[in-house]
């Protein structure tokens, strides 16, 4: 009885075991029917992703081109030159040849083509004539792959609204920034299969996945105009020896800015060369430091107090705010107490008795001190804010500054009166010339721009960039009165200088001095519209510590007279004559 109870005890073990082994074999073959069948894709693609040598393809970044077709930044076939130490079979001769094509010493090309890595790279952005050199050799493990490098046909042109890119085709500062999205393209891919050492299979050859270039970008900017305003700008520059001179020209119907200079420019092919005269023994800080100061754009990183331009906010506040007409009358001294503060007219006899009018063209600070206080500290910022002017214009360029203006808790009389007339605050260029734009464009708050529309390689639109409009920021009356008054300065006031024979010019010339005061520097502007009953066209100007002779107007309004002399007659502006009739 006990070996039959043994005997069933075998054959259950054995059972067991059998139906285990079973178990154990049914499982792997139904694992290997899974992965075979249903991860059979995913098993392929990690085994020849595992043969397979990736090098990338650039894509050709989108152009940017001005209102009228123009190029203004291009891309220029350049190669990169690469090794992939498994498959180079002469060392030496691939190092000697590098040295040679490519101008590199030994020291820095010996340890790259030793290096034990997938694949190395020599140098990029080397012209296409180099690089077909160096395919002529026919050397194993020498790749030279063809990409592109940004190329502007202008050289300095809008240098710094503009912007460049750096070694691997990206935006680095400007619009190139800005529309970094639009215009880079997605990369593509050259695939080529290796044998388990890492050397190529020729047979196998290679699987590329093309690139898809950028989109092309059409600005507002019309290179005509910006290359004679910066032509201006350099004249003006050297003649008055000033430290730099800046012109802004904008169509205030919409914001679109049709040039933005900054002299002294730099050239966008060569943007990290410094200005000649500049020390050797630099340190990498010292060095970045320099070229930051020379790709500023100060249209819109710097603020500066705008002096007596400022002064068509203030008469624009007061005629809204009613606490002014152009009829009402003044009597200026020569000076003016606020609190116990004598501020002085810069016509030190005073003007005596004037309108609103005749003070605006005198350029009168005490008149406009009064129509300061006389709106008050909460009137005044309520315009201030519903100007814009507490907040950034919002042009598409990088790294625009904020106006810096007292807090309102911490004006008093004196702060109030120095404002009313353009000082002890600062405004960015940009800012004073779209608030302009903004008043006498109708009263209605423009947001400066240089980007109009993206497009395809077929010039098929993609996107129309839209921009926000602030209606009603002052009324059309007061724009219209407005429009009349700044006719008259230039007309017969202080902008003189800024008339266009044949043409109705509207302005205001400022002369404001640096801090600390007393220091000697002083900047020149001048902003100027035309038509001025039907302003199309709006430009300023800014001359940076100009030597001798420094009054807005007998310096920066000339500029703008030239300018306007050119481009109203290109813009289609026709002239203006007697019979109130244009041409």
């Amino acid at each position: 009885m006990l070996l039959d109870n043994n005997k069933v005890f075998h054959r259950k073990k054995i059972l067991t075991i059998f139906l285990i082994c079973s178990g154990i074999l049914v499982f792997l073959f139904g694992r290997l029917v899974y992965l075979c069948v249903w991860q059979a894709d995913h098993y392929s693609k990690m085994a020849t992703a595992l043969h397979e040598r990736e090098r990338s393809i650039k894509a050709a970044r989108g152009r940017i081109l001005d209102r009228n077709g123009t190029v203004l930044a291009d891309n220029m076939t350049v190669c990169t030159v690469s090794v992939i130490h498994n498959q180079i079979e002469d060392p030496e001769q691939v190092i000697r040849v590098l040295c040679k094509e490519l101008g590199l010493s030994e020291s820095y090309v010996r340890p790259r083509v030793e290096k034990y890595s997938s694949m190395e790279r020599i140098k990029s952005n080397i012209d296409k004539e180099t690089g077909d050199r160096i395919r002529e050799y026919d050397m194993a493990g020498v790749k030279v792959d063809e990409d592109y490098k940004r190329y502007y046909p202008n050289g300095e042109l809008a240098s710094k609204v503009l912007g460049f890119t750096g070694s691997d085709n990206q935006g680095i500062i400007g619009l190139e920034v800005i529309y970094e999205d639009c215009l880079k393209g997605e990369p593509g891919t050259i695939l080529t299969v290796t044998d388990a050492a890492g050397i190529e299979v020729e047979s196998a050859g290679e699987r590329r996945i093309e690139p898809v270039n950028g989109n092309d970008l059409i600005l507002s900017m019309d290179a005509n105009i910006q290359s004679y305003a910066t032509q201006l700008a350099y004249q003006a520059m050297a003649a008055k020896q000033a430290d730099s001179v800046s012109v802004l020209v904008m169509d205030p119907r919409d914001g679109q800015m049709l040039a933005m200079v900054n002299v002294p420019e730099f050239d966008l092919n060569a943007p990290y060369e410094l200005p000649e005269g500049t020390p050797t023994a630099l340190t990498d800080k010292e060095k970045q430091d320099l070229l930051n100061a020379v790709w500023r754009n100060g249209c819109i990183n710097d603020t500066y107090e705008p002096g007596s331009t400022f002064k068509i906010v203030t008469a624009a506040a007061g005629l809204e705010e009613g606490v002014v007409t152009p009829d009402s009358t003044f009597s200026c001294p020569g000076y003016i107490m606020v609190d116990d503060r004598r501020i002085r007219c810069h016509k030190v006899g005073g003007h005596g008795a004037e309108d609103f009018v005749h003070a605006t063209m005198n350029s009168c600070n005490p008149v406009f001190i009064t129509v300061g206080l006389r709106l008050g500290v909460d009137n005044y910022y309520k315009y201030f804010e519903k100007f814009g002017l507490l907040q950034k214009t919002g042009i598409d360029l990088p790294g625009e500054a904020g106006t810096i203006m007292h807090r309102k808790e911490n004006m008093g009389n004196v702060e109030l009166a120095t404002v009313a007339f353009g000082q002890s605050f600062q405004i960015t260029p940009v800012q004073l010339l779209t608030t302009a734009a903004s008043i006498v464009n109708g009263g209605n708050r423009v947001t400066p721009h240089f980007g109009v529309r993206s497009v395809d390689a077929q010039g098929n639109v993609l996107t129309s960039f839209e921009y926000p409009v602030a209606s009603g920021i002052v009324s059309e009356e007061t724009s219209a009165t407005m429009r009349e008054i700044l006719e008259l300065v230039v007309a017969e006031g202080s902008g003189k200088n800024g008339a266009v024979e044949g043409f109705r010019i509207g302005g205001k010339t400022a002369t404001s001095q640096t801090l600390p005061r007393g220091s000697g520097r002083y900047i020149s502007s001048f902003i100027g519209f035309a038509p001025a009953d039907d302003p199309q066209v709006i430009a300023l100007a800014i001359v940076n510590n100009p030597q001798g002779i420094y009054y807005g107007g007998q310096v920066a309004a000339p500029i703008v007279r030239q300018l306007f002399e050119n481009i109203l007659p290109y813009l289609g502006i026709m002239e203006y004559n007697q019979d109130n009739e244009q041409n």
